[in-house]
């Protein structure tokens, strides 16, 4: 199993830590037997718990909770649809939200794939799909899957990376898939201070961060007049059972929604 990663690549770690962190001590955040098995396949020498608190592990189960509960909203509105993760790098939300009728593209670099499918296989119905998500071309490939179904686009942890001007254009080409629509987690400017120092903290500090959101409603504007706001929420708005947890983690999140720092954000796009 390769684990030669890029900066950015070598993030995915980060999430799935807290996935199987939250999956042992809070599984009514996240429960999901796939990641017993990813666990026991991560290389030795990679502790992907490093410099984490239960804070941080937690954010990054929730992060997956939050677009969960958005998939399967989705789902419940069109079963014979389509959800595209990208970026996916180890989720597992299709293990997790099968409704065994739905198609599901997992979009990532070559490297990530390539370790996805040594770790999790593949099914026939959560296609792989080894491409930049900056790349049109793969677009071809959900626009004749889709037809006349819908589709879902899913970004979990992944436009911190990017310059506004980038994640626009991106947006941009997605919408040219009808009946689509976009959830994906975003920091305000002041959660955007607060996400590099924890970058530091986690050795990730060469993986850059850019792109935040202050108002979903503003960024729809820019991006296109047929695009609008389906939902902007705090991140832990829907988190009501803390038990177990930690009094300081508690208190981060109180503050993390109290000055919306972090916020889940959906889209339609057209």
């Amino acid at each position: 199993m390769s684990t030669d990663l890029s900066a950015i690549s070598e993030t995915l770690y980060v999430p799935m830590a807290g996935r199987i962190y939250a999956h042992k001590y809070f599984p009514e955040i996240i429960s999901d037997d796939k990641l017993d098995l990813i666990k026991k396949q991560i290389p030795k020498d990679i502790d992907i718990f490093k410099g984490q608190s239960e804070y941080t592990l937690l954010a990054s189960a929730v992060r997956s909770k939050n677009i969960d509960e958005y998939i399967k909203k989705f789902l419940n509105t069109a079963p014979n649809s389509i959800v595209v993760n990208l970026g996916c790098g180890l989720e597992t939300s299709f293990y997790r939200l099968d409704n065994g009728l739905a198609l599901w593209y997992e979009v990532d670099l070559l490297e990530v794939i390539e370790l996805r499918e040594d770790l999790l296989g593949k099914n026939e119905r959560d296609i792989s799909i080894a491409a930049s998500i900056f790349d049109k071309n793969w677009l071809n490939i959900i626009r004749d899957a889709a037809g006349e179904k819908s589709v879902c686009f899913t970004a979990s942890g992944l436009f911190y990376y990017f310059k506004k001007s980038d994640v626009i254009e991106l947006i941009r080409n997605l919408s040219s898939i009808p009946s689509s629509q976009l959830v994906f987690d975003a920091v305000n400017k002041f959660g955007m201070s607060r996400m590099a120092k924890y970058m530091k903290q986690l050795n990730h500090e060469d993986a850059k961060m850019y792109f935040y959101v202050n108002d979903a409603n503003e960024l729809a504007k820019e991006i296109s007049d047929k695009v609008s706001v389906a939902e902007e929420r705090d991140y832990y708005s829907r988190l009501s059972n803390k038990k177990g947890m930690k009094l300081s983690t508690r208190i981060s999140m109180y503050f993390s929604d109290k000055f919306h720092m972090v916020k889940m954000i959906g889209l339609k796009l057209n």
